[in-house]
């Protein structure tokens, strides 16, 4: 189980990304628009290093909706490999079986 703090800086960019998602977007277009003039385009460049690093979508981390793991992260299902084991061991997945030998 991962820690409730890194869990919890997770969520708050999470809120941040989709706070300034329109903003953002506005901006990166304006910024990379060829006919507007350049100082325009530079001005939206430097709004756009104005707002918060947190509410950029790359600072998100992919974690474990269950337990907050942040590696063996399955998009589809988004829970971690090993939460997903043991709901198929308990029979908790439709479909899944745990196969043993």
């Amino acid at each position: 189980m991962a820690k409730d703090g890194t869990i919890q800086t997770n969520l708050k960019r999470q809120r941040m990304v989709e706070k300034y998602a329109e903003k953002r977007a506005a901006l990166k277009a304006i910024a990379n628009d060829e006919s507007v003039s350049p100082e325009e385009r530079f001005k939206a460049r430097l709004d756009l290093a104005e707002l918060p690093r947190n509410s950029a979508p790359t600072r998100l981390r992919n974690r474990c909706s269950m337990t907050g793991r942040p590696r063996g992260y399955y998009r589809k299902l988004k829970m971690s490999r090993i939460a997903l084991r043991e709901l198929a061991s308990q029979g908790l997945v439709p479909g899944m079986t745990k196969s043993s030998w």
